[in-house]
């Protein structure tokens, strides 16, 4: 064991020993010490729904550093500051908190003396001056309009005989407080943002494209080893040309395949290079540089000499009925937890080559198959219009007709082509982490999503 961890060890033990020695002896205090006993802290604070930022704070005994989680609402766009703005869906929870936060009131009396903050845990997880690894509480802070403190206090130790109890300290403040918590508190990346990845129904999904294929890091030249077509017809899932003879599509890996796609989530976000085009059929000119090529190829993409971008765990396609097609690239892996995973760091590419977790890189595109919509004929003129139904020719409802089906068409198209802006919006900016859980979901080959060929099928 090191010396820093040894050292935690006891002084962990110490604090535990010094909290339970405080929540069970006698107080000898002062009335003066009891003249706040069940005000609220923070009595202006009234109305939850006025509070456009979060910031909690914990202390990382590991690095001996401050761990701050942020998220804020900036223009009426909410993002998790924290993890590289991230868009956050974060509204509804922070009012939750803010109304935990409103809801907390000095209900005991504990301690004004400094002394006992390390052992209560009060210990501001920001005091650079402070030397000491343990004792360190969790900050919290909530903000308003113009950047106004709404509140801002520490969270301690839990007491030993009052269940819900936590010591809690105002940070300009010697005094520590018992007082009972109920905040539905989160710094879990996870639980702030929009959990539906893909923003895509599984009944709408009519089309799978397996890519498994290996890239020659050095060459860039590509082995491909199978490719899987699954297209769905009249509710039935049916293979590609390439299905072997004694082997058919299995229906239940397939909806399982499906059911993991729609459910797809990710635990962390890293920005990507801005010179990529959204649909990444070109680079733009002159957008890339060398440290750009460095970052995807660390993360397991590579260009190709003609511009087209491959991973080195393949790919999978998904299309839907209105005409939207998917392409999930599967990247390298990457180790860690927590911070690390969600959010990383400056040191981003060694950090990350090792540790306890592993998880996967994920990129996503879209794509609008206009293809798929043929344009009707429309109109030959538009003189049916004002006209009565005893006074319209053959030509008036023939061009009638053409004109609702045109109009209906240029409706779905536009449809489509809107869907692909909110996903490019949604898709261009990142690189996804999705957990090793996930990735082998999602990441199939030929023999996942079949089986043997019933007898009495291969006999027919």
């Amino acid at each position: 064991m090191s010396e820093t961890k040894t050292t935690m060890t006891w002084s962990a033990a110490a604090v535990a020993l010094a909290v339970l020695a405080l929540a069970t002896a006698p107080r000898l205090a002062t009335p003066d010490a009891f003249v706040d006993r069940g005000e609220p802290f923070f009595p202006e604070f009234t109305d939850p729904n006025v509070a456009r930022a979060l910031e909690v704070v914990e202390f990382d005994g590991e690095t001996g550093s401050a761990r701050p989680f942020q998220v804020a609402n900036r223009d009426g766009l909410w993002t998790i500051p924290s993890h590289h703005d991230y868009p956050a869906d974060g509204a509804d929870r922070l009012a939750r908190t803010a109304a935990g936060v409103i809801g907390i009131t000095r209900d005991d009396f504990r301690s004004d003396n400094v002394a006992d903050h390390e052992a209560l845990q009060v210990l501001d997880p920001f005091d650079e001056a402070e030397t000491s690894l343990g004792g360190r509480g969790t900050r919290v802070t909530l903000r308003g309009a113009n950047d106004v403190a709404l509140a801002d206090f520490i969270i301690g130790g839990e007491l030993e005989d009052r269940p819900g109890f936590r010591f809690v300290r105002l940070p300009e403040q010697k005094r520590v407080y018992a007082v009972r918590m109920d905040i539905d508190l989160s710094t879990s990346f996870a639980d702030w943002i929009e959990p539906d990845l893909l923003l895509l129904e599984q009944a709408d999904i009519d089309r799978l494209e397996l890519y498994d294929y290996a890239i020659d890091e050095r060459t860039l030249s590509i082995n491909d080893r199978d490719t899987v077509t699954l297209e769905k017809a009249d509710g039935t899932w049916t293979g590609d040309s390439r299905m072997p003879a004694d082997r058919e599509v299995d229906s239940t890996k397939v909806t399982e395949l499906l059911s993991a796609v729609d459910g797809l989530s990710i635990v962390g976000v890293r920005p990507k290079p801005e010179g990529l085009s959204a649909n990444l059929q070109r680079v733009d000119e002159g957008g890339i540089t060398r440290a750009d090529l460095a970052s995807l190829q660390s993360r397991g993409y590579y260009l190709t000499r003609e511009g087209d971008l491959r991973s080195n765990e393949g790919e999978l396609r998904v299309r839907t009925s209105d005409g939207i097609l998917y392409t999930l690239r599967f990247g390298e892996v990457l180790y860690g937890a927590g911070d690390a995973v969600s959010a990383g760091g400056s040191t981003d590419a060694s950090a990350e080559e090792a540790g306890p977790g592993e998880n996967r890189y994920l990129f996503i595109t879209a794509e609008f198959e206009r293809d798929r919509f043929p344009e009707p004929p429309a109109p030959e003129n538009m003189e049916f219009e004002g006209k009565a139904e005893a006074d319209l020719t053959d030509g008036d409802r023939t061009n009638q007709d053409r004109h609702e089906i045109h109009t209906e068409w240029a409706e779905q198209v536009a449809a489509g082509e809107g869907r692909l802006e909110e996903l490019e919006a949604r898709f261009t900016p990142w690189y996804y982490v999705i957990s090793s859980e996930s990735f082998e979901k999602v990441r199939l080959t030929r023999a996942d999503v079949t089986k043997e060929r019933e007898a009495e099928d291969a006999s027919s």
